[in-house]
């Protein structure tokens, strides 16, 4: 499985993918990850569970997009 995940940081919101949701969280939460290192106390937001690896990969391209920004505001 692959999962497009969205993290609640300090200063606003950050969207991913992974295959390993709980590694990555962890890796997240302890600043390994440059993108959001400068932005700690993540909290997991919400994330989908997807099959596709590619359409895992689309589904977060358009959550970071402004019409997928959109839907997130609208339903989380």
């Amino acid at each position: 499985m692959y999962y497009v995940y969205s993290l609640k940081c300090k200063n606003g919101f950050y969207i991913g993918c992974t295959d390993d949701l709980k590694n990555r969280l962890g890796r997240h939460q302890k600043g390994n990850v440059p993108t959001t290192s400068n932005h700690l106390l993540i909290e997991l937001d919400f994330y989908f569970a997807i099959k596709d690896k590619y359409k895992a990969f689309e589904f977060e391209k358009y959550l970071k997009s402004g019409s997928g920004r959109a839907f997130t505001k609208k339903h989380f």
